[in-house]
Parts: C-alpha cells; structure tokens; sequence
C-alpha cells in the first residue's frame, strides 16, 4: 500500500476518533440531564477505535495515535522515516474533527468552546481535581499498557481476527479509569484536535499530553521487544506445531 494512502487512512481514522470520542464528550455526555456520562463516552471511545482498526487496519495499521506509531517504532515494527507522515496525518485528522465538531457544537445558543470542549488538563483543568503529577503518571501508564495490548494482541500468536476487540475494549477501560484525573488523552492527537479550539491554558497545558504518552508508548515498544518477542527459533517452532495440526 502506498504511503499517500495510508496517510489518507490515517487521517481519516483519527477524524473519526477524534470526532466519536470528543464529539460524544462535547455533545452527548451531559444532555440535557440525562446524558451519556462518563461511562458513554469510554464506550464511545473504545467503540471508534474498534470500528476503525477493522476499517483500516489493512491500509495503514491503525494507528491514528503518534504514541501508538512511536511504540511500533521502538518495538522495531515500524519504520523511522515514516514516523513524522504518519504524526502530521494524525494531528490533520484530529483538527479537523475539531473544526466540524466546533461547527455543530457553536450551533446552540450559549455554548463556550473556552470551558473546555473536551480538552486534557489538570489542577484547575482536571475534572476531578487532580495535579500535573498525578496526570502524568497516569497518562505514562495508561499508554504504557495500551501499547502493551496492542503489541500482543497483533502479534502473529495471536489469534487473528480479535486485535480491534482487545485495543477498543483497552482504550474504554482507559477512560473509565482516568477521565476524573485529566480526561483521558494516551494519545497527542486527540489532545491536540481539541485544545486547539479551547485555547488558553489547555492549550498550554497540552505539553503535558505529548510528552508522556509518547514517553509511555516508547517505553513499552522497547519492554515488550525485549522480553516478549518472539525468537526466531519460537517462530519456526510455532509454525511447524501449526503445519502438523
């Protein structure tokens, strides 16, 4: 496959990531009295994801996250010079849900896209309260173990077919989790499409939401490479109990 039609694929996928999840958080979640609530918009979330990786993860792999294309990185499936494409496509894809997403939200009267619009943050911007140290701890492990789905969940011993099940029901578990701390980013992108449009200190906070998961994801490519991956001689092994059977 290309590398334009992966980008394209890309794109398209963290639009819709970025468009489900946020969208559900912005418009959903608390309407009027009887909204989605938290646990809505985890499962919005998961269920994106999950749509996509078997919509395109034969084009591009689904990453639609640059933590997810840093881990692959450094788990040594992904190559270096395609790192920065497959980031730029992301973030297009996220502002661009954004800016549709603004479009429609702007249409009731008395909506602020200021107070927030589903941004990250923490202390004054945390929805539970929660400070930069706990938000950074939690998004370094929460990406740290969403890499670590990923990874195992696509490896050829798997078993094929139910990746996008593990990595949805992974990224709706992660919200679940973390949405109180600071809500929920393990992934630049989705941080970026919105804090964009929000301004302010979420948009200055949005360092926070870059650094620690790309810091999570690269830590468990270089992990798991290097305690999970399977020897040549394993393969070999594996395939010819897999022949026999």
């Amino acid at each position: 496959m290309s590398l334009t039609k992966r980008l394209f694929a890309e794109t398209f996928g963290t639009f819709w990531l970025v468009f489900g999840g946020c969208g559900s958080a912005v418009l959903a979640a608390g309407f009027p009295t009887l909204g989605i609530g938290f646990a809505g918009v985890s499962l919005a979330f998961g269920l994106t994801l999950l749509t996509m990786v078997y919509t395109i993860g034969p084009i591009s792999g689904c990453h639609i996250n640059p933590a997810v294309t840093l881990g692959l990185w450094a788990a040594k499936r992904f190559p270096t010079k395609e790192i920065l494409p497959y980031w730029a496509a992301q973030v297009i894809g996220g502002v661009l849900a954004g800016a549709i997403l603004i479009g429609i939200a702007t249409g009731k009267a008395g909506f602020d896209v200021h107070a927030g619009f589903a941004s990250n943050g923490y202390d004054a911007h945390s929805p539970g309260g929660y400070g930069m140290l706990a938000a950074m701890l939690a998004e370094f492990v929460l990406t740290f173990v969403f890499l670590f789905v990923i990874l195992g969940s696509t490896e050829a011993r798997a078993p094929a077919g139910f990746a996008g099940i593990a990595i949805g029901l992974a990224l709706t578990l992660i919200h679940l989790i973390s949405i109180p701390v600071d809500n929920t980013s393990v992934n630049p992108a989705r941080s970026t499409g919105v804090a964009v449009f929000a301004g302010g200190d979420f948009l200055a906070q949005l360092w926070l939401f870059w650094l620690m998961p790309l810091v999570g994801g690269a830590a468990a490519g270089f992990v798991y490479s290097a305690v999970f991956a399977e020897k040549p001689e394993e393969r070999l092994e594996r395939e010819r109990l897999s022949r026999a059977g």
